[in-house]
């Protein structure tokens, strides 16, 4: 590739920098195949066209909102292919079910903030090592806190 060809492409590190990823993110990216692999330069650098940024911050925002590289190679082929025969509702089952996941998730997080509440309300912060109520309950795994 010659200089004069060069200059509609972006280096890895531009490329990334435009996109809010690191490089090895990039890299990453390419062996997922979520990216293409990118034309060399005659001393071997990779040159991505412009257009690649669009892509690495749709995949930015994917993972952002919870999406798994999984997920998100099955909305790239549905975004970027022609001859994808999924139709907006698809994508948007797709979403109510990160939904789903999520609210899950927040439960599991209150309920793990409920526990540590409890567990905090039964230490003083006073008193002997040995006597700690939260190593305790450690210790002794599934056993209720006694609040002291």
């Amino acid at each position: 590739m010659t200089i004069k060809t060069e200059k509609n492409f972006l280096t890895i590190g531009e490329a990334a920098k435009s996109a809010g990823i690191g490089v090895e993110t990039v890299r990453f990216y390419e062996r997922q195949g979520l990216i293409d692999d990118p034309p060399r330069s005659d001393s071997g650098y990779r040159l991505y066209p412009e257009e690649i940024i669009h892509r690495l911050r749709f995949i930015r925002r994917a993972k952002e909102l919870g999406f798994s590289l999984r997920e998100i190679r099955e909305l790239i082929s549905l975004k970027y292919e022609k001859d994808s025969v999924i139709k907006c509702d698809g994508i948007r089952q797709m979403t109510e079910s990160k939904i789903n996941m999520v609210n899950e998730k927040i439960a599991a997080l209150h309920k793990l903030q409920s526990d540590l509440i409890e567990l905090l309300d039964a230490c003083c912060g006073k008193g002997e090592m040995n006597n700690c109520p939260v190593l305790k309950v450690l210790e002794n795994g599934d056993e209720k806190i006694e609040i002291l």
